[in-house]
């Protein structure tokens, strides 16, 4: 041979050796998981079984939030929509109709109708009724409220 010094092979995954060290007497080492024993023994578990109900207890009253959006968002659309009809038409269970066939269960208030060219108003109630497992009692059920103003077509 020439006299060169030979590179080490270095095999996939491993690093190349430091300067001044042989990696053919030392067998490349791993770390092993530690096993834990003694009082530490289960620690993980116990953690997870006191954790595991704040979370779901916490999933729940988030969603039961997201349920109350929901229904507030159909009382400001049965305003919406009891306006509109109150607006076109003299009678005013035309408006309530509407209300409650965008919100089974709504109380509708029609306002007085006033002269052509005026505004007219709706008020739409709704009691929302909280009733997840676990969280619906933790929550009162809320009283939804919107009030919608249109000008008087006809």
């Amino acid at each position: 041979m020439s006299g060169r010094p030979v590179p080490p092979r270095v095999t996939r995954g491993e690093a190349p050796p430091r300067a001044g060290r042989s990696t053919s007497s030392r067998a490349r080492t791993r770390r092993l998981p530690v096993r834990l024993r003694g009082p530490e023994r289960g620690q993980a578990t116990v953690e997870f079984a006191f954790v595991l109900p704040l979370v779901v207890l916490s999933a729940l009253a988030v969603m039961q939030v997201g349920l109350v959006v929901r229904d507030q968002l159909g009382v400001v659309h049965a305003a919406r929509e009891a306006v509109r009809v109150a607006s076109v038409q003299r009678d005013p269970a035309a408006a309530v109709r509407a209300a409650r066939r965008t919100l089974p269960g709504a109380s509708v208030d029609v306002g007085v109708r006033p002269a052509i060219g005026d505004d007219i108003s709706v008020t739409v109630e709704y009691r929302s009724i909280t009733s997840l497992p676990l969280v619906g009692v933790l929550f009162p059920d809320p009283e939804l409220r919107s009030t919608a103003t249109m000008r008087v077509e006809r």
